[in-house]
């Protein structure tokens, strides 16, 4: 029972993955003038606003896609899905981290929260071997 309250978890983590990228397409605004991912230290040096966007978008579908077909895969005692799950986490993680402006103000607005729960998942699963 607790996999399956994991799995969908991860499946409704990945979906808010899927609402950052939409946000980096301007198709709507998460918050009142939020303008993450533009000022990502990364890639501050790509030329144009919509390059780093763009990037952002593919980055944050595939932590998305290993999410949701990590969380599918927990629910229905998948042997593969805990490492997929591990994958994803860590290569959200990294892409939040990326994606960062360098300030510590708006952490929300920019990942922040989406970073937490996935470093909370890593120790739930690596460390507590939970579920």
């Amino acid at each position: 029972m607790l996999g399956v309250i994991f799995g969908i978890f991860m499946v409704l983590h990945g979906f808010v993955h899927l609402l950052y990228a939409g946000h980096c397409q301007r198709l709507f605004e998460l918050a009142r003038g939020m303008t993450w991912p533009d000022e990502s230290w990364a890639f501050s040096g790509m030329p144009g606003e919509n390059s780093i966007r763009t990037l952002a978008t593919v980055l944050l579908v595939f932590a998305a896609l290993g999410l949701v077909a990590g969380g599918v895969g927990m629910a229905t005692m998948m042997a593969w899905a805990r490492p997929l799950i591990v994958g994803a986490c860590a290569f959200s993680i990294l892409v939040f981290l990326l994606l960062w402006s360098g300030r510590l103000r708006g952490l929300d607005a920019q990942g922040g929260i989406g970073l937490l729960l996935s470093a909370l998942t890593l120790i739930a699963l690596l460390i507590l071997g939970w579920p």
